[in-house]
């Protein structure tokens, strides 16, 4: 996993995974990871995800704001 850069300073993300189809989230504040696919959370979520995770600004915020997206977890 490739440490987020959390350009705002105040995101929860401390880590992601990017694949194909899918995206994979490190939190601080759980052991678990969070896999969110083009399946399962839908393609253009995914996509969002994987730029705002490269750019190192917003993802959380992204997160937040669609709270309703399915995912699955890794231990």
């Amino acid at each position: 996993m490739e440490r987020y850069m959390n350009r705002g300073g105040d995101s929860g993300v401390s880590a992601y995974e990017i694949g194909a189809d899918f995206i994979k989230i490190k939190f601080k504040t759980s052991s678990m990871i969070y896999v969110y696919s083009n399946m399962k959370t839908g393609q253009h979520h995914v996509e969002a995800m994987k730029q705002l995770a490269v750019s190192g600004h917003g993802l959380q915020a992204y997160i937040n704001r669609h709270k309703t997206m399915r995912f699955d977890k890794e231990r």
